[in-house]
């Protein structure tokens, strides 16, 4: 089934692109807020204690939003685009719970993470519980095509995030490596999001594609803009809380980008910078002062902007209508973070 009925496209800025997916998905939401809510209880007091400190914190909900919207673009009916979005947010969630162990991090939507008040094995041990509860909703779903893509999904995810482990503090780390990153540990959940809302509405397979597309793109560049924000945006005035990355020997692409045309001496800079758990305003100012001689914030904005392109392009397949317009305007919320 196609897409609904056409509007024309509509220029809007980026917040209002963000409140209008917001206010076209407001139903739905409640629906799998709801559903969120129940499948987070659980007789063992933590579970739902560590869980809800994480959902309760906040948010956008941006990936279940999409799989709403995609599903709502065609006859979505019944529950399943509403199980789909929650399954997608568990997910979503459970890997946050994991990334904080694995990276020691004490902040997780500007409150303490889960780990600093329940420790590293019940976050750890939630996250199970969080991905169990994906997948049992994927399950009552019966949509054995949707199950496919979203276990593919959970699989990528953590092979991502071991790569990323793996590339920690690697100096030599290429664009390739980061782009391989990437794409497994953030765009493969968008891709999934935005494929199962497409399954979830009846949508043909080239249909289907075109929501994946645009999902794997627009989660791309979101990853791109946070690495940006990560070192204060495209301006670098940091502020609390950034410099994480750094700090835990990511190798983004601003620092991959300076290493590609690095003196010796800002090689060491950077490579005393990586993974210094202690690393102050001074070092973090160092690192930025190379940063701006290589102008590698701005070029990775030009990568995003370059993803954030190809996920308004992947829609231009279908017909328009006024979820498509919608989801058109969702690229310039993502990018514009980092202004």
């Amino acid at each position: 089934m196609a897409f609904d009925s056409a509007l024309a496209r509509e220029t809007a800025s980026p917040t209002a692109s963000l409140d209008r997916l917001v206010a076209a998905t407001a139903q739905d939401m409640d629906a799998v807020n709801r559903l969120i809510l129940s499948r987070s209880d659980s007789p063992v007091e933590m579970v739902p204690e560590v869980a809800s400190h994480l959902i309760d914190a906040g948010g956008k909900r941006l990936r279940p939003m999409l799989t709403l919207a995609a599903a709502k673009g065609f006859d979505a009916s019944g529950e399943n685009h509403i199980r789909f979005a929650a399954a997608v947010e568990f997910m979503h969630n459970a890997t946050l719970l994991h990334d904080d162990v694995v990276d020691e991090s004490d902040m997780r939507r500007g409150r303490p993470a889960a780990r600093t008040i329940w420790g590293n094995q019940a976050s750890v041990l939630v996250g199970d519980f969080l991905l169990g509860q994906a997948f049992l909703m994927m399950v009552e779903s019966r949509d054995l095509d949707a199950l496919g893509v979203l276990s593919r999904a959970a699989a990528v995810i953590a092979e991502g995030e071991v790569f990323q482990l793996a590339k920690a503090r690697d100096l030599d780390a290429t664009e390739e490596d980061y782009t391989r990153i990437i794409h497994a540990k953030t765009a493969t959940l968008f891709e999934a999001a935005t494929e199962v809302g497409a399954i979830a509405g009846g949508a043909s397979a080239a249909e289907r594609k075109a929501l994946a597309d645009y999902g794997r793109a627009l989660g791309m560049a979101f990853q791109l803009v946070d690495d940006v924000l990560d070192y204060g945006g495209v301006n670098g005035a940091l502020g609390k809380n950034t410099g994480d990355d750094l700090r835990e020997g990511k190798m983004t692409l601003p620092v991959i980008l300076a290493l590609g045309g690095a003196t010796a001496e800002e090689r060491d800079t950077l490579a005393a910078a990586l993974g210094n758990r202690d690393a102050d305003r001074a070092v973090l100012d160092a690192v930025l002062a190379i940063f701006t001689r290589h102008d590698t914030l701005a070029r990775t904005m030009a990568e995003a902007e370059r993803h954030a392109q190809a996920a308004r392009d992947a829609l231009d397949t279908l017909p328009p209508s006024p979820i498509r317009d919608i989801l058109y305007a969702v690229p310039e919320f993502c990018v514009s973070r980092a202004y």
